[in-house]
């Protein structure tokens, strides 16, 4: 196949991971960057959950994606669908070819609706939503404020997910809504997490389990949702551990997320890790690849062992690009990245609880202890996740700045 064109850099996605590593390129310099990318907007996710709740509006969370490329970019706008790594070579679905000197692949992560029985077909409607599509969240909060009594089940599914902590805010935050509403002691609330804890921290899950009991919900760990019943409104819980739940619950309104993968054109390529959900194989370190050391990865379709969350991509694009950049030069490469993610855990509409952690599963808090204690809820995160954070996204990390 004949080449397209040539870039020194060839970046593959135009979402968080992307832009911010293309702003950073642009600012050390490089001119000969491109980014393929699809999409005609941008998203700021994030800001999904407290959509979902009612607490903030669908717009403020869309850009253009034209207004955030950087200007030293080229933008080619098409979906990349293979990789051919021996000769340094991606093509995409209208049969172009794009080769590279150095390629840094994040196209984000594949919702997997799909994998649930009757979860696909019944989103947005039937009393189930999800804060993981743009489409969705509003209905979301539809869903929520129409319901007075029932029963309300929120899920969380077994493996890797971006945002792991936005599972258990909406619940939070909807449990929230009812008791001002004065409802609450009438809506049996069901949060379903696979995992042994609802956090792997131990001080912050102590607090969390406080925030649940005070709102009466109960908690179901080691289980997960693996089927829904919309015309009878009824879930199946399956055990995923030897504490877990196995039963079927009615429901009046559920919050459902997908399991979540790398795209499946990533799966089959030759840059996967080749098992589970496929990730891309690179050094959790380095975020280089294992095999191909001309390429690079970062976000949620890298197969780094870290909470998948936008704080992670702030952290890992300097070092890929310090990386990329000693690469191209023949130089070692000097950036390593530890694991640092944040999971900002709004637990009311008026506090939140800031977890900041790295691969040792240690707390790394950006405010010193004195001033904030990592582990509970404060008044003050609550503003920096709808105010703050959004305004360091568009205007800080996106610009290569943050």
């Amino acid at each position: 196949m004949a080449t397209t064109a040539k870039h020194q850099i060839v970046i593959i996605g135009g979402g968080t991971a992307g832009i911010t590593v293309a702003a950073r390129l642009a600012r050390k310099g490089y001119t000969d960057l491109a980014v393929i990318e699809p999409s005609d907007k941008h998203y700021y996710q994030p800001l999904w959950t407290l959509v979902g709740a009612g607490l903030s509006e669908l717009s403020s969370t869309e850009r253009s994606e034209a207004s955030v490329m950087p200007k030293k970019a080229t933008w080619i706008k098409k979906a990349a669908e293979s990789f051919d790594p021996d000769n340094n070579t991606v093509s995409c679905s209208d049969g172009s070819s794009y080769e590279y000197e150095a390629l840094i692949v994040c196209p984000g992560i594949q919702l997997d609706f799909d994998k649930i029985e009757g979860a696909q077909e019944t989103m947005g409607k039937n009393g189930v939503s999800s804060n993981y599509r743009f489409d969705l969240a509003p209905k979301m909060w539809d869903m929520i404020r129409s319901t007075t009594s029932g029963t309300a089940i929120f899920t969380m599914p077994a493996g890797p997910i971006k945002c792991a902590g936005a599972p258990q805010k909406i619940a939070y935050l909807a449990a929230d809504h009812w008791r001002k509403e004065g409802v609450l002691g009438d809506i049996d609330i069901h949060l379903v997490v696979p995992t042994p804890r609802i956090f792997g921290i131990p001080e912050i899950a102590d607090n969390l389990d406080a925030v649940i009991a005070d709102y009466g919900i109960t908690l179901h760990t080691q289980s997960e949702v693996v089927a829904i019943d919309s015309a009878g409104r009824k879930a199946t819980i399956a055990a995923v551990g030897e504490n877990g739940t196995s039963d079927t619950l009615g429901y009046d309104v559920m919050h459902f997320v997908p399991p979540q993968s790398a795209p499946d054109w990533i799966k089959a390529s030759p840059l996967s890790t080749g098992e589970g959900p496929g990730y891309v194989s690179v050094d959790k370190h380095t975020m280089q690849h294992t095999t191909y050391p001309n390429v690079f990865a970062l976000g949620d379709a890298g197969s780094t062992p870290n909470s998948k969350t936008g704080a992670a991509i702030r952290k890992q694009a300097p070092v890929v690009v310090e990386n990329v950049d000693a690469y191209l030069k023949n130089q070692e490469l000097g950036g390593e990245y530890h694991g640092y993610a944040s999971c900002p855990l709004v637990v009311s509409s008026k506090a939140m609880l800031m977890a900041e952690f790295d691969y040792s599963m240690e707390m790394t808090p950006s405010f010193p202890r004195w001033m904030f204690d990592p582990a509970k809820p404060h008044r003050s995160y609550w503003y920096l996740k709808k105010y703050g954070l959004p305004a360091m996204y568009w205007n800080g990390m996106l610009k290569g700045l943050a």
